[in-house]
C-alpha cells in the first residue's frame, strides 16, 4: 500500500507544470572558482571574485564603453543604496509605477523618500518618460525610478533626454532585464542576480553607472557607510549591502555559461510564443517583447476575462501560474497612500496578467499542454 502510494504521489508530481525551475551552475562548473576561494582565503570585503565580476559584467554591458560596476548582496539592496547615493533631499519624492514587484517602492522608503505611483502604458505596459513628462508637469517629483517591467528593457536613450531636459536623476529597476536593458549615460541601471533571474548567482544584484562618484558612493554604503578614502570615518550610515565571494563565483560560472543560456532562452521563448498565438486567441503581449531574453512569460488575457479564475482553473489541471504584479502596489496597505493618480490602466492590466509555466528545460508537450489547456478555458469564457 505504501508502495503505491509513493508511486501515485510520483506521478502526480510528474503531472504537474511548475511554473518555474530555477537553473544555475552545478558542481562542476563551480569548482575551480570555490578552489580560488580556498586558496585566497579571502570570503567577502570586496574579494578577487567579487572584483573580476564587476569587469566582466562592466564588458558585458557595453564592450565599448563599459560603465562602473558595484556588485551588492540583492537587486533590493541594489535600489535601495542606489537612492541613497543618488543624495536626493530628505523625503524626496520618488515616482515609480503602480505595476511592479513591491521592492521598488520598498526600496524607495528605506531609503527614506517618499513612493509616488503613477501609471504605466497600455502597449509596453511600462512607466514610460511620456508619463513622467506629464507628472512632473503637475507634480513635484524629485527622482524616478522606473522599471524593466517583466524584463522588457527601459529606453534607456529617452531617459537619458528625460534627465538632460528636467535634472531630475533616474535610476531604472532592471531587476529581471539582464541581456535586454542596455547601460544608461546619465541614468543608474540596478539588476538582480536572483536565483530566478536569467544570470543568476543565488541571490545579489548589482548597479551600473556611468558615474564614478556615484558608484564610489554606493560602493562606501555598502560597507556601512565607511569611507576608506577618508580615515574609515562615517560621514553616511550604510549597511552590510556586499556580495560575498561565494555569490561572485557562482554569479561568474553563470557568465561563462551565458552565450548559452542567452541562445537558450531566446529560442524558448519563440517557440512557446508560436505555440501560444497559434492556439489562444485575443491574448496580448507586451508591445516589443517579442525577442530578447527573459525569465519570465506574461501574458494578458482578452478584456473581460479574469486572470485569477483562469488561474484556478488551470490549477486544476495541475498547471501552476501566477499573478504577477496584482495587486497593483497602490493596493498594497503599505503603499495605500501614496497614489499620484489614477491607474486605470495599470489597474485594468493587472487583473488579466498571467505568468504562465517558463523555465529552460519545459518541454514541447509541457508547452502544448498549457497552451491547449488555455485555449481550451478561453473558449469557454462568454464573448
Amino acid at each position: 500500500m505504501q508502495a503505491a502510494t509513493m508511486q501515485d504521489h510520483a506521478t502526480e508530481h510528474a503531472r504537474t507544470i511548475p511554473l518555474m525551475r530555477a537553473q544555475l551552475p552545478d558542481a562542476d562548473a563551480l569548482l575551480p572558482y570555490l578552489q580560488r576561494i580556498d586558496a585566497a582565503r579571502w570570503y567577502t570585503n570586496f574579494g578577487p571574485l567579487v572584483s573580476e565580476l564587476e569587469r566582466r559584467l562592466a564588458k558585458q554591458l557595453d564592450a565599448d564603453d563599459p560603465p562602473c560596476i558595484v556588485s551588492l548582496s540583492s537587486g533590493t539592496a541594489a535600489l535601495e543604496l542606489a537612492l541613497s547615493a543618488m543624495q536626493l533631499p530628505a523625503g524626496a519624492r520618488v515616482l515609480l509605477p503602480a505595476l511592479t514587484f513591491v521592492a521598488t517602492a520598498t526600496a524607495v522608503i528605506r531609503a527614506g523618500h517618499t513612493p509616488l505611483i503613477g501609471d504605466v502604458d497600455g502597449g509596453n505596459w511600462l512607466l514610460t518618460p511620456e508619463i513622467a513628462r506629464r507628472m512632473v508637469a503637475v507634480h513635484r517629483i524629485d527622482a524616478v525610478v522606473p522599471v524593466a517591467t517583466f524584463g522588457l528593457a527601459q529606453d534607456a536613450a529617452a531617459w537619458d533626454r528625460f534627465v538632460e531636459d528636467t535634472g531630475i536623476p533616474v535610476l531604472i529597476d532592471a531587476a529581471g532585464a539582464f541581456g535586454n536593458q542596455r547601460a544608461a549615460r546619465r541614468c543608474h541601471v540596478a539588476f538582480s542576480l536572483h536565483a530566478t533571474k536569467a544570470l543568476a548567482a543565488g541571490e545579489g544584484g548589482f548597479v551600473a553607472t556611468h558615474d564614478p562618484a556615484m558608484a564610489g558612493r554606493i560602493r562606501t554604503l555598502s560597507n556601512f557607510g565607511i569611507d576608506l578614502d577618508q580615515g574609515s570615518q562615517v560621514f553616511s550610515p550604510g549597511g552590510n549591502g556586499k556580495l560575498s565571494e561565494y555569490h561572485a563565483a557562482v554569479a561568474l560560472a553563470s557568465l561563462e555559461q551565458w552565450p548559452d543560456i542567452e541562445r537558450s532562452r531566446r529560442a524558448l521563448r519563440a517557440r512557446y510564443l508560436r505555440q501560444l498565438l497559434r492556439s489562444c486567441q485575443g491574448i496580448v503581449l507586451q508591445e516589443q517583447a517579442l525577442g530578447g531574453v527573459y525569465p519570465i512569460l506574461v501574458v494578458a488575457l482578452p478584456p473581460g476575462v479574469r486572470a485569477r479564475e483562469i488561474q484556478q482553473a488551470l490549477a486544476a489541471h495541475d498547471i501552476q501560474t501566477r499573478q504577477w504584479y496584482c495587486p497593483t502596489i497602490d493596493r498594497h496597505p503599505a503603499f495605500a497612500n501614496y497614489c499620484a493618480e489614477p491607474l486605470e490602466v495599470a489597474h485594468a492590466l493587472s487583473e488579466r496578467l498571467l505568468g504562465l509555466p517558463f523555465y529552460l528545460d519545459i518541454t514541447t508537450a509541457q508547452i502544448r499542454r498549457v497552451c491547449d489547456s488555455l485555449a481550451c478555458l478561453l473558449a469557454e469564457e462568454p464573448a
